[in-house]
């Protein structure tokens, strides 16, 4: 069992927190802000952070990219948040969080990825490049496991090319810039799942871990074809 940090100003979200991992014998620290937040990573050194981004005095992202910079992100963080935008997410991958949870969140989705973060090592944290840097084809293809699907699903590294079909590969330029590259690997994924599934809506959101709503607009941002599926599951 592990030593586990929660990080939330709301009370009633630590409570539950709280009350659901001792329940599955881990060991729960509390802190309502950043500042006891930094007290108990020195004190108690947790096996695992579930830090909400939004919080009063500074912010979830900022005390990640703090502990990064300082050496002190040696052990997995998972962020949580019920208003952060896609961007925000990315950037918490960016600089190491391991996984991202959307409040409300389920006892289902909350004893997964904490077992999936306990399962994995924490990788070596390398410097954070700057701005120039950041801009660089390299940089980019280092970058490009940063979406929020792969941070709702344990932040898995993405693949050069990613396998669609028995039939062959879809190969990502990754010398696009990292928006680009990261919607035509995200419509890939999806159109990926669709015709795995179907074209069953119900079992692609289960799947990838997103509420119908959010998959639907999601899918029509991408400009998915949502027949694909169900076409594909006809001629198979």
């Amino acid at each position: 069992m592990a030593n586990i940090l929660v990080v939330d100003d709301e009370l009633g979200i630590r409570d539950l927190l709280s009350e659901i991992l001792n329940d599955e014998g881990h060991t729960v620290e509390l802190a309502e802000n950043a500042a006891q937040a930094r007290s108990a990573r020195q004190g108690a050194r947790p096996d695992l952070v579930l830090l909400d981004i939004w919080m009063p005095d500074t912010d979830g992202v900022t005390l990640l990219k703090e502990w990064r910079g300082t050496g002190l992100l040696t052990m997995p963080v998972i962020m949580m948040s019920g208003h952060a935008t896609i961007d925000t997410a990315v950037e918490a991958t960016r600089i190491g969080a391991q996984s991202f949870l959307e409040k409300p969140i389920t006892l289902q989705k909350l004893l997964k990825a904490v077992d999936q973060a306990l399962a994995r090592d924490v990788p070596a944290r390398r410097p954070m490049p700057d701005a120039a840097e950041a801009a660089t084809p390299v940089a980019m293809a280092a970058a490009v496991d940063l979406t929020v699907e792969s941070a709702m699903m344990g932040g898995q590294t993405l693949p050069t090319a990613v396998d669609l079909s028995p039939q062959g590969q879809q190969v990502f330029d990754l010398d696009k810039p990292l928006r680009d590259a990261r919607d035509a690997f995200e419509k890939a994924y999806f159109e990926f799942h669709l015709a795995k599934e179907g074209g069953s809506m119900t079992r692609v959101a289960e799947k990838t871990g997103l509420e119908r709503t959010h998959l639907y607009r999601k899918l029509k941002q991408l400009g998915v074809d949502l027949s694909r599926g169900r076409r594909s599951a006809a001629v198979s």
